[in-house]
């Protein structure tokens, strides 16, 4: 799968696509554009982001992680997550709901 070739972007807003769902987990591909952001808000569910092109910000509960490509940041079930970029960014991002 080239995930280059699956990621959607928007001028607009944040683009998430499903990749795989599975049972306890789903993988997807999260394009932004310079500038955008998800602002921090819980979720009922641990997550891992790998950034694969661009630079930005990763909040992980209480922590701001400055990224760039090949980083990973790891939040868990319940924890605030939130995303901004500075340049385009595309993520890969791998939720455990187990």
């Amino acid at each position: 799968m080239d995930l280059g070739k699956m990621a959607e972007c928007s001028q607009n807003e944040p683009v998430k696509k499903d990749l795989l769902k599975t049972t306890g987990s789903n993988i997807v591909v999260i394009c932004l554009e310079a500038g955008q952001e998800i602002p921090p808000h819980p979720e009922p569910y641990a997550v891992v982001f790998i950034v694969l092109l661009g630079e930005g910000v990763i909040t992980a509960g209480n922590v701001r992680h400055p990224v760039q490509p090949l980083h990973l940041v790891s939040i868990r079930k319940d924890e605030n997550r939130g995303i901004q970029s500075d340049q385009r960014m595309l993520i890969l991002g791998i939720r455990d709901d187990v």
